[in-house]
């Protein structure tokens, strides 16, 4: 039988319209070349500027293509723009390895804003943490993890009202619910490719004003993208991008309720067959692909390897720390004991998911289940 694929919440599968654009792009010429073959390149690159800024309602000067999520977070999250400095920079508990781990603040100016239990950024912290300061907040609009929707709106008015700025990692938003500027608030959004079904080693930096574009990029080099991002443009990967950013704004709304009716399937049929089930953030409002749950007792890291086995490619958290065997800061932001973190699993569904493999997951799930119970029993 086929692998059923649960962890597009880690990459996702090429988009059919995003492979054909990329495959196209590929022998085109250097985007800086004033000949006929740097110019069709430029021409992929701004017309792909053109659909992201459009989607994120802002100014087509003010979208810088790079690599990636995580170097759009190195870029945007140091303390100077190119017309305000901020001392002190505020993480929502739920923030990706890209952000955590990627700032540009000293170690004393950066603090960590809690969840609370459902998953959502804690916003009387926050009040808390903005008396008397001017802070640059870093917080994800959809936690890739829990799939919680954050308070992004909520969290930058107040931000706001102090006098701060909002950067918004909208990865795992971008493409299933609204995230440009006018709904966020935000002041800086960053997207990746790849999770939208286009292809990887592509992402851009948004900004809602000029003022905000940083003194000097991050990478320096020849001047492309007007400076703030040296080195020679990936013209096949943006191609891709932008085919996977129209594809998903064109099958949003539809796509968004089947999967959710899915999740809803798939959520039903877990605690079904395992009642002490714990769903994560069940009560808050959630991404329509995103499914987080614990069987407590049970190892996240043994059942991984065991779905694997059966087919089924699942993660236990982000595709950055999956692989380790640390407990989840996400759930532990959210007061999730570390013992029970680790009985953690995350499904992510996306455009080619089925209902037939919801159901064979679940089959595959209560074998499983009873497996491991069993043999926890024998060793007892």
């Amino acid at each position: 039988m086929s692998r059923i694929y649960f962890d597009y919440n880690a990459t996702a599968p090429l988009r059919p319209e995003a492979r054909e654009a990329f495959v196209q792009a590929l022998d085109v010429g250097n985007a800086s070349s004033v000949h006929q073959e740097g110019r069709a390149a430029r021409a992929l690159i701004e017309s792909a500027r053109v659909t992201i800024a459009a989607a994120l309602g802002t100014r087509t000067d003010l979208v810088v293509f790079v690599s990636g999520a995580t170097e759009a977070a190195n870029m945007a999250l140091r303390p100077q723009t190119s017309s305000k400095s901020y001392d002190l920079l505020l993480i929502g508990g739920g923030e990706h390895p890209c952000v955590t781990a990627g700032h540009g603040f000293p170690p004393d100016r950066a603090e960590i804003v809690a969840l609370d239990a459902q998953g959502r950024l804690d916003l009387e912290i926050l009040r808390q943490r903005l008396a008397h300061r001017q802070p640059m907040l870093a917080l994800q609009a959809v936690n890739n993890e829990t799939g919680v929707i954050q308070p992004v709106a909520e969290a930058a008015e107040m931000v706001h009202a102090a006098g701060g700025l909002l950067v918004c990692d909208a990865v795992q938003a971008f493409g299933r619910v609204d995230c440009c500027f006018a709904a966020t608030g935000a002041d800086l959004i960053f997207l990746s490719s790849h999770k939208l079904g286009g292809p990887k080693g592509a992402g851009a930096l948004a900004f809602a004003r000029r003022e905000l574009l940083p003194k000097v990029g991050l990478i320096r080099g020849g001047g492309q993208e007007r400076g703030f991002r040296g080195g020679t443009e990936n013209p096949a990967a943006i191609a891709g991008f932008k085919a996977a950013v129209v594809a998903a704004a064109n099958d949003r709304s539809a796509e968004a309720r089947r999967l959710g009716e899915l999740r809803d399937f798939l959520q039903v049929g877990v605690l079904e067959i395992a009642p002490e089930a714990a769903i994560f953030g069940k009560e808050a409002a959630r991404v329509g692909n995103t499914l987080a749950f614990a069987l407590p007792g049970l190892s996240a890291e043994t059942l991984v390897a065991a779905f694997d086995v059966e087919g089924v490619a699942l993660s236990s958290g982000s595709a950055c720390s999956s692989g380790k065997v640390t407990p989840s800061p996400v759930l532990a932001s959210m007061g999730v004991s570390a013992e029970f973190s680790r009985s953690a699993l995350r499904i992510s569904l996306g455009l080619m998911t089925r209902k037939e493999e919801v159901v064979r997951f679940l089959e595959i799930l209560a074998r499983l289940r009873e497996r491991m119970r069993r043999r926890l029993g024998d060793q007892a």
